[in-house]
């Protein structure tokens, strides 16, 4: 029987395009900055989103940490939600490595921060304070996409008050496809998502399939200094244009289909929504919540194992639809939990 990993999107396995995309990649040294593969995803992304410049990492976690450490010195400090990723599930790089200190504060209901928030946890210029650099977001926030009015007026207070902004894009792509405005282009769509930020981590490895890797995008100057960190966190590699070479083609090829992720995820919530004792909780994207009573979750969670399901959490389920994710999978998965 097919397990069904439903864990995280980076679980996906390259696609047969994808293998030969890799495998018949043009190849250099990117250390030395000649991979043209590497080259051509870093350029082709920072055009495709109206950014000077890229620098392809292996992780999102080094993308964004390389960001916060291009934007911020020591001492310095950077605003940013309880729940984001750069934050809480990123070990603490900037404190450690960077001396930058966050300053994190709780999000709304819709994983936005706000505004009030923001404004009052901007220190002064006094010599007792972290100096406040930096507002970090993130766009999705377990599964749900910030509104984007409050992305605009979040920017525009960071930088009327001197603060540089980026966006932890983990799943940027997962945010355009369902912020598409009826007759308006997924480029268009992008470029409105990323309007006013200084810098933008782009991941290739979630949604859009690829084995490794995401894109930090900014200026010619921030990227210059983000490429001496990279090197100095052991980011450099060498022939990695078999790795770009996923990305591009995730770029390509898998964008659009990321409205199929959704829709089976709207599927999920719709077939459970109705079974006693299970609380559904679900975005505009592609991750579904199952809440439980606490008696019952650990038998949940192994009749799910037992029928070659995969899941994330405990009285809180988390289950992510992906590439490798299919209408017949999900469904499967319902009845699984329906006959539980």
């Amino acid at each position: 029987m097919k397990i069904i990993d439903l864990r995280s999107d980076t679980v996906t396995r390259p696609t047969p395009g994808m293998q030969a995309a890799m495998a018949s990649a043009p190849l250099g040294d990117d250390v030395f900055g000649d991979d043209p593969t590497v080259n051509l995803l870093q350029a082709s992304l920072a055009e495709r989103l109206g950014f000077e410049a890229g620098l392809f990492c292996p992780t999102g976690t080094q993308s964004n940490l390389l960001a916060l450490m291009a934007h911020c010195q020591r001492g310095d400090e950077y605003i940013v939600g309880q729940e984001a990723h750069c934050y809480k599930w990123e070990a603490g790089g900037a404190a450690v490595l960077g001396s930058v200190q966050p300053q994190p504060l709780d999000h709304a209901s819709d994983g936005s921060l706000p505004l009030e928030r923001i404004a009052a946890a901007i220190k002064p210029d006094d010599f007792h304070h972290a100096r406040t650099r930096l507002l970090a977001l993130e766009n999705t926030l377990g599964g749900k996409v910030l509104p984007q009015d409050y992305v605009d007026s979040a920017v525009a207070l960071a930088h009327s008050r001197g603060l540089q902004c980026h966006l932890d894009g983990a799943r940027f792509f997962n945010a355009v496809v369902a912020s598409q405005h009826a007759g308006e282009g997924l480029a268009q769509t992008a470029h409105r998502l990323v309007a006013g930020f200084d810098s933008v981590s782009i991941c290739l490895s979630k949604g859009l399939g690829a084995p490794v890797g995401s894109v930090l995008l900014g200026g010619k100057d921030f990227i210059h200094q983000a490429r001496r960190w990279r090197k100095m966190l052991g980011g450099g590699m060498r022939q990695a244009g078999v790795l770009a070479a996923a990305g591009l083609y995730a770029l390509e090829h898998h964008v659009a289909r990321l409205a199929d992720d959704h829709a089976n995820a709207r599927l999920l919530a719709a077939l459970l929504a109705d079974v006693p004792g299970l609380q559904v909780d679900a975005g505009p994207t592609n991750m579904v919540f199952l809440q439980i009573a606490a008696e019952r979750a650990e038998a949940l969670v192994a009749h799910l194992r037992a029928h070659q399901v995969l899941a994330t959490g405990l009285y809180k389920l988390r289950l992510v639809t992906h590439l490798d994710v299919s209408e017949a999978d999900v469904r499967r998965v319902a009845e699984v939990i329906r006959a539980f």
